[in-house]
């Protein structure tokens, strides 16, 4: 694999991570009620599932695999826009 290549590979990587911190950050930040503390806790949860699956998706085993585990990042992350 070329630099390039393998710079793009991990980028998404960073981004996803990245993501799960500012999440974290933000729901850390925010007013400590009661609501709050069960919804931070679902989207704390959801973000940091984006990433984990990437990276489950790039140790995939056959195509039909990565495509699952992809599918499974972009549910995620639609779960974490809705929390």
């Amino acid at each position: 694999m070329t630099k390039v290549q393998n710079s793009k590979k991990f980028d998404l990587e960073d981004r996803t991570f990245e993501y799960a911190k500012r999440v974290a950050f933000f729901v850390r930040e925010s007013p400590q009620t009661t609501s709050n503390l069960r919804y931070g806790k679902q989207v704390v949860d959801a973000s940091g599932s984006v990433g984990a699956n990437y990276i489950e998706a790039n140790e995939a085993l056959s195509k039909k695999d990565f495509s699952m585990r992809i599918k499974i990042c972009r549910k995620e992350a639609k779960e974490s826009a809705y929390w």
